[in-house]
């Protein structure tokens, strides 16, 4: 039942983790004759094998290996510019529900012990939660505002290279810690000292552009460690 817990991690790590951002540009220019793209699928491969730690599943890595170039050429052959964001999305349903059609065709699972398959086994659903909620959230909420990203970019200031990024990772971990470990009133101030110290540009700016940003772009990412924090209590209560 670990199996699909696995097979999940190893597509975030391939995918968000060990997927330089040269790597995805040379895939989107070059396309089906990108190195780069059979390298991609090449180490998602090994990352399925070395989880699995069983040569008798090399079906099941021949088997993600496939759909996941399948689906990367999809992509890669429809995205545009103008529908990129939309393309991310698919792309990542498209790659989860392949991978669970996989785990449930080849193991077989009983569906009513689906709900057990995180119960009893917390390292592995900690460390695909905790990837999910720092990398993979991270290019969710980038996607769901790179419009609005894009017009305030035109006249923003300069500030540190992937400063907000390292504050969303760092804001999402300490509040899916903090609902774990039952301190749900430190997330209240959590989000106090955030406000507190944007207060101070947001005064200054005077832009309501960039206040309905900054406090969806907060909300959001509050909102997806919250769940990821009370979905990770629930199923291994």
């Amino acid at each position: 039942m670990i199996i699909i817990a696995k097979l999940l991690l190893a597509h975030f790590i391939g995918d968000f983790i060990l997927q330089p951002s040269k790597w995805i540009k040379s895939k989107e220019i070059s396309k089906v004759k990108s190195k780069e793209l059979y390298l991609h699928i090449l180490i998602h491969g090994l990352l399925v094998l070395i989880l699995l730690w069983d040569w008798d599943y090399w079906y099941v890595v021949l088997l993600v290996v496939s759909q996941h170039l399948i689906i990367d050429l999809v992509k890669l052959c429809f995205q545009k510019t103008c529908n990129k964001y939309k393309w991310f999305f698919y792309d990542q349903g498209m790659h989860i529900v392949s991978i669970i059609t996989i785990w449930y065709l080849c193991f077989n699972p009983d569906t009513l012990s689906l709900i057990e398959l995180f119960s009893n086994q917390s390292f592995w659903i900690y460390s695909a939660v905790i990837i999910f909620i720092t990398k993979v959230s991270g290019f969710l909420i980038q996607n769901l505002m790179s419009n609005w990203t894009e017009v305030l970019n035109k006249n923003r200031d300069e500030s540190l290279q992937n400063a907000g990024k390292y504050i969303g990772i760092l804001e999402r971990l300490l509040v899916f810690l903090f609902i774990v470990t039952s301190h749900w009133e430190a997330i209240g101030f959590l989000l106090a000292a955030k406000s507190v110290f944007r207060f101070g540009d947001l005064k200054e700016s005077k832009d309501r552009k960039l206040t309905e940003y900054i406090l969806i772009g907060t909300l959001i990412s509050f909102g997806i460690a919250i769940v990821a924090g009370m979905t990770v209590l629930e199923v291994t209560a």
